[in-house]
């Protein structure tokens, strides 16, 4: 087992991740921002340190902002100094705030693009010469099934499309290294998360009674289906899996059905 950095690792999908790499016996540093962002209803810590309690388990769990490079580095430092090393790292912070390009404004493409795809970067940057120091280790980025193009979701669409490129150019990059970079996107419709309740207006039971596809399983995806994706990638198991796109929802990528004209 090995020490794993999550971002976004404090609510919601971030949240189930944690917990399951914990109970798998890794040694997690978790981090998010407690004030709610934008689209979404992730707020404060108190869910995730209720939950690890109940489990018996531990994480450490750390307020910072991913997009900002003070920050990362300072979560960083932290990991080492009381982990001695880094093995793993969950790209999973993310906003999604719905809008075409003509809704969206300057302000709010920035910023999604900002935690998204930028603080993708930052922390691989900051952690990938860790990783190749130790002779290796895994990157798991969470993907969408917007990232391949979805309706009123132009520039999340266009960060999560961004995020499969850039995981892909990190592979490359890093393949020498025995660096591995992959993706998992949550998907096949209808899995709870910070952010897709967020846009229902924080109305979980509308979210749910909407419906969904789900998934090959004859329910939508779970939090912690999604986590044991990711537990698997972050594994030896997965010690020759690199460039890859793990759909754990099922035809995540299919979009659709075009919405009817307003």
């Amino acid at each position: 087992m090995g020490v794993v950095i999550v971002t976004g690792g404090t609510f919601g999908l971030g949240q189930s991740i944690t917990v399951e790499l914990a109970r798998r016996g890794h040694q997690v540093v978790a981090f998010g921002l407690s004030q709610a962002q934008v689209s979404s209803t992730a707020r404060g810590f108190d869910s995730l340190r209720e939950e690890l309690a109940q489990a018996g388990l531990q994480a450490d769990v750390l307020e910072a902002d991913v997009s900002n490079a003070t920050d990362v580095q300072r979560v960083v430092d932290h990991t080492l100094s009381r982990h001695g090393a880094i093995h793993g790292l969950v790209n999973n912070a993310a906003i999604g705030p719905l809008g075409t390009v003509l809704t969206t404004d300057e302000a709010v493409f920035e910023k999604i693009f900002d935690v998204n795809v930028k603080g993708t970067y930052l922390m691989s940057r900051a952690v990938i010469p860790h990783l190749a120091r130790a002779g290796g280790g895994s990157i798991v980025n969470i993907g969408s099934g917007a990232g391949y193009g979805k309706p009123n979701m132009a520039a999340y669409a266009a960060s999560k499309g961004a995020i499969v490129a850039l995981s892909m150019a990190m592979a490359y990059d890093h393949f020498h290294d025995h660096v591995r970079v992959n993706v998992a996107i949550p998907g096949g419709g209808g899995i709870v998360s910070g952010m897709s309740v967020g846009r229902m207006g924080g109305d979980v039971d509308a979210f749910t009674r909407k419906g969904a596809p789900g998934t090959a399983a004859g329910r939508p995806a779970t939090g912690r289906d999604l986590a044991n994706a990711v537990a698997f990638l972050l594994s030896e198991e997965a010690a020759t899996i690199s460039g890859t796109v793990l759909d754990v929802g099922c035809f995540a990528h299919q979009g659709g059905p075009i919405p009817a004209r307003p």
